[in-house]
């Protein structure tokens, strides 16, 4: 039987699928944003297993997504920024002292109303 294609979903999360195989001690810290802004602290942190379960289903409910893939400076940790939010601006760049080296974006389509959900 053939493999199905990946849905939308399903391939704008496989970068991410790939960095938790890949290193299965990796943390997604979780930060929520809303029309007031961002929160500074992330309000959670993922287990790698749990991180594109716990992120398909907030794509399928709706929300926006930016992921990143951060180091510190010294090249000795490295964390999955995983960012939700349905109003508001997008996630500001992480703080100082961590580069990017992965990241991706996903824009929730509008429902049928013309608003997003």
């Amino acid at each position: 039987m053939a493999k199905a294609d990946p849905t939308p979903i399903e391939a704008f999360l496989a970068p991410v699928a790939r960095i938790t195989r890949k290193s299965p001690l990796i943390e997604g810290l979780v930060f929520w944003g809303d029309a007031d802004g961002w929160a500074l602290s992330p309000s959670e942190a993922l287990e790698s297993e749990e991180i594109v379960f716990y992120a398909e289903g907030l794509l399928i409910d709706g929300f926006h997504m930016h992921w990143s893939l951060v180091e510190d400076d010294e090249g000795l940790t490295q964390d999955l920024l995983l960012c939700f939010w349905q109003e508001g601006d997008a996630p500001p760049s992480p703080p100082a002292g961590w580069k990017v080296l992965e990241q991706g974006r996903w824009i929730a389509p509008a429902s049928p109303s013309g608003r997003n959900p």
